[in-house]
């Protein structure tokens, strides 16, 4: 019996069989429940989380981050008790500190998502080059602006089971952080940033977002925008 039964980590995964074993089983430490959705993963990954007691959901072809989230978040949903969810990386960027305090946040009633901030802590350690990223994506967007965000793309979030039963992400890239952003803008929820530490790992660096990266999640944000 945890203290955290109620709460289900969603963790999307791609290529990852070096370290998602370690993540996983670090992470059930605190929280028991968790689902780590193999989004079509071409090395060992699924085998990894296989032996960690998480549960394994899998995409036969890669979707992208924003699709495996999704199925991760509706496999959640159906699950017994589940009333707060945690998307949670693959890639050891994350503390399990960090995702108790907000946790606590949102359980207090005092938000009803939580969102990690990188840039909320005094000691910012976050490599010049994504600061110039992070920093130009909050800039350039309006819903960023409007719920006074400081860092939109960090995947450490949690959500209470209203928000996710109303959340449909259909970016499959990584364009659905934007996306999720757009979304509480609009959904007349409760939104608290809590300081988080990331955790830059030379591993982690390798698969970190380029500028052009970043750049091309706002075309993709602003071409969906129009679409609407």
């Amino acid at each position: 019996m945890s203290d955290h039964d109620d709460v289900w980590v969603v963790v999307p995964v791609y290529n990852e069989d070096k370290v998602i074993a370690e993540v996983v089983e670090n992470t059930r430490k605190t929280f028991p429940n968790i689902v780590c959705v193999d989004d079509g993963s071409a090395d060992r990954s699924a085998e990894e989380i296989a032996r960690t007691g998480a549960h394994l959901v899998r995409h036969p072809v890669n979707l992208g981050q924003g699709a495996a989230l999704q199925t991760g978040l509706s496999y959640a949903l159906g699950r017994p008790g589940a009333k707060y969810f945690i998307t949670f990386d693959a890639d050891g960027q994350h503390r399990v500190e960090d995702a108790l305090a907000m946790i606590a946040e949102v359980k207090s009633g005092s938000c009803d998502v939580a969102l990690g901030s990188r840039f909320l802590n005094k000691a910012v350690t976050v490599p010049w080059i994504k600061r110039v990223v992070l920093r130009t994506v909050v800039a350039l967007s309006p819903k960023a602006r409007k719920l006074q965000l400081t860092d939109a793309h960090n995947g450490l979030r949690v959500f209470s089971r209203p928000v996710v039963e109303r959340l449909r992400i259909s970016m499959n890239g990584m364009a659905h952080a934007s996306e999720i952003v757009s979304f509480l803008s609009v959904a007349n929820v409760r939104v608290k940033e809590v300081p988080v530490t990331i955790l830059y790992t030379e591993y982690s660096m390798s698969k970190g977002q380029s500028l052009v990266n970043g750049v091309n999640i706002l075309f993709d944000l602003s071409v969906k925008q129009r679409g609407n």
